[in-house]
């Protein structure tokens, strides 16, 4: 079983303004513990020798995600380096109209790691439609966020799509959930 590290949209802007002001404060914290967790799975795959894939969303002009402004650049702490994949997306699904899936061909990876940016949409989808395309996929529990939406909050989100992605399956492929202290490369 060959493995992948994929981290999605872990942007600038990613959750910029998406809480109220009250709650922002701890939206931007979850995020950057989430980032800090990140960062370490990304240097540990690295160091096994693991590909690291880097999705990035391309919004549109008027979007915070806008593509070439500071709130589209991946974090820094995660920012590509050397041998390190980027795939640009333009929808909540990370293979929809990218070339992902044949770089992971290309590569002989059967199972992703998946964490990142927002629990809901893209987060979501992509372990999905991964699973949906035969690759097995731990999902890192404490390694994906999203800010709050409606009556809900971020913490409630992510447990809610914790709960429900663990066990998903398709065929023969599935997602088992892993916080980021125990995944091994």
């Amino acid at each position: 079983m060959s493995k992948a590290l994929v981290i999605i949209d872990v942007q600038n802007a990613i959750l910029a303004g998406k809480g109220a002001v009250e709650r922002q404060p701890h939206i931007d914290q979850a995020l950057n513990d989430t980032v800090a967790r990140l960062r370490d799975l990304k240097q540990r795959a690295r160091t096994a020798g693991v590909p690291v894939v880097l999705v990035q969303h391309d919004g549109h002009v008027e979007h915070r995600l806008a593509v070439g402004t500071e709130g589209w650049a991946i974090r820094a702490e995660i920012a590509p380096a050397a041998g390190d994949v980027v795939v640009h997306k333009t929808s909540c699904d990370s293979f929809f109209e990218t070339d992902l899936a044949d770089l992971l061909r290309e590569r002989s990876i059967t199972h992703l790691v998946v964490g990142g940016c927002m629990s809901e949409f893209c987060v979501d989808t992509t372990v999905r439609r991964a699973v949906s395309l035969g690759y097995d996929v731990t999902l890192v529990a404490d390694g994906h966020t999203t800010a709050d939406s409606g009556s809900l909050l971020f913490p409630e989100i992510v447990a809610h799509h914790n709960e429900t992605l663990d066990g998903f399956d398709a065929g023969k492929a599935s997602v088992r959930l892993r916080p980021a202290a125990e995944i091994i490369f």
